[in-house]
Parts: C-alpha cells; sequence; structure tokens
C-alpha cells in the first residue's frame, strides 16, 4: 500500500459569516495531526468576515491567508493547493458542515486503496452527482435528520465496497491525492476563469492520464450551497459548461 501523505484541507472564503464559522466549528474538533486546515480569505466584501477570521486563525488554530485582490475560487484555491507540495488536499466550500466522527480519516483511507486515484467525493444533500436522496437535485436533509445521524448511517452501511467510479469529483468537497496533483497540474485559472468547472476539467484531464475519481459511500456532508455565487451563480454555470 502507498504511504498515506499528511492532508492540507483548503476553505477559499469570500462571503458567509455564519455558514464559514459553522463550517470550521465543525471542522476543527477532533481534528488529527496529520491534517492541517488552511483558509483563505478572497478579498471578502463583508468587513465581519474578515475580522472574525482574524480573530479566531490563532485561537482556533488555522493558518489564514488573505488575497489583496479577488481571485475566485480557481486562483484561490490554486493558491492554496501551492502551500504545501508534499501534503495531499482536501477542497472544502465554506458552506459545508461536517459530522463530529471520523470522517476524514475514512476519506483519507479510501483515498490509498487504489494506486491511481484522483479525487473522493462523499454523499451530500446537494452535489449533483452524488447527491442523496435524490440525484441531481439540491436536497432537503433526509428524513429531518442532521449530519450527525446521516453520517453515522452511511459510515455502517454494510457495502461491498465503498467506492464507484465516477467522471468527475465534485468540488464542495473532494479529496485529491498530490501524487495526482503533480502529474496532472492545478485547475485552469486561465480558461475558467473564478469558478464552476473547473473541477470537472481537472478530473476529466485526470482521467486522460489514467487516473480515476470515485465517489465515496460511506461518507456524508452537508452542503447549503451557492452562498459565496449566490447573485452571479447561474451565468457563471451555463458559461463553464460551453468551455467543458
Amino acid at each position: 500500500m502507498l504511504e498515506m501523505k499528511p492532508l492540507d484541507i483548503i476553505i477559499p472564503v469570500y462571503r458567509g459569516l455564519d455558514e464559514t464559522k459553522e463550517c470550521i466549528l465543525s471542522l476543527l474538533p477532533g481534528m488529527p495531526d496529520w491534517a492541517k486546515l488552511i483558509v483563505v480569505n478572497d478579498c471578502s466584501p463583508e468587513p465581519a468576515l474578515t475580522q472574525w477570521l482574524r480573530e479566531q486563525a490563532s485561537p482556533l488554530g488555522f493558518e489564514l491567508y488573505e488575497n489583496e485582490q479577488n481571485k475566485g475560487f480557481v486562483g484561490t484555491v490554486n493558491f492554496g493547493m501551492a502551500l504545501h507540495s508534499d501534503r495531499d488536499v482536501l477542497l472544502l466550500n465554506s458552506d459545508v458542515e461536517l459530522a463530529n466522527s471520523n470522517w476524514l480519516e475514512r476519506m483519507r483511507r479510501a483515498a490509498y486503496r487504489h494506486d491511481r486515484v484522483a479525487s473522493l467525493t462523499p454523499f451530500s444533500n446537494n452535489a449533483t452527482i452524488c447527491s442523496f436522496p435524490h440525484f441531481c437535485q439540491d436536497n432537503e436533509l433526509f428524513a429531518g435528520l442532521d449530519v450527525n445521524a446521516l453520517d453515522r448511517l452511511f459510515a455502517t452501511l454494510p457495502l461491498e465496497d465503498e467506492l464507484v467510479e465516477v467522471p468527475t469529483g465534485v468540488g464542495f468537497c473532494m479529496y485529491i491525492r498530490r501524487d495526482c496533483l503533480d502529474a496532472v497540474g492545478y485547475f485552469d485559472e486561465q480558461t475558467f476563469g473564478k469558478g464552476y468547472g473547473e473541477e470537472n476539467d481537472w478530473c476529466q484531464r485526470a482521467h486522460k492520464l489514467g487516473w480515476k475519481n470515485y465517489h465515496q459511500l460511506n461518507v456524508f456532508a452537508y452542503h447549503k450551497g451557492g452562498v459565496s455565487f449566490q447573485e452571479e451563480g447561474d451565468p457563471r454555470k451555463a458559461r463553464a459548461l460551453e468551455l467543458l
């Protein structure tokens, strides 16, 4: 089995103080010593969000970086992925809430189950092809359960294999192995600008080089969706589909 690398969890932040706080505070309890949280403030227009991040970085124990100009998701993620070239990365949207469980250990173990794993994406209520209970829909949390209860259920499913090959990962919560990142390169900022479609393009580039993208069936994360780009999302999505 390949030796597992340490991990950087990269959260690009632009809008949404409450969502960002929930994300970071759900992530930090029980964070393993091989994982580091990196938050990149992409020149947020919300002063309260910037202030909270600056005040909490040291007490909560995360690394904070601030873009002097707004780079968008692609440029911000590329910056984060380039910080520590010896570490795997987990891309995480700032409006995701994680279970208080060993979900991160499950993802890291799964990332090394096969030789050429490009990306892993867990189940979520709102994750296009990884959405539950309805495929490619923004769902309410199933049966009124919270993220902790749902992740417990997914973690204990009697699965023959927790990984299913898919054409692309979904960037809301996507684990990328560093050896694949070294082979494929970073996201295509020149083509995809500030965001949407870049992870699909990257996953297909990885696939062409013989790497595989997987949907991980035994992890669940809650994704609110659309907080940072809510006003400009649809035109950007349409343009991304044309580019793809």
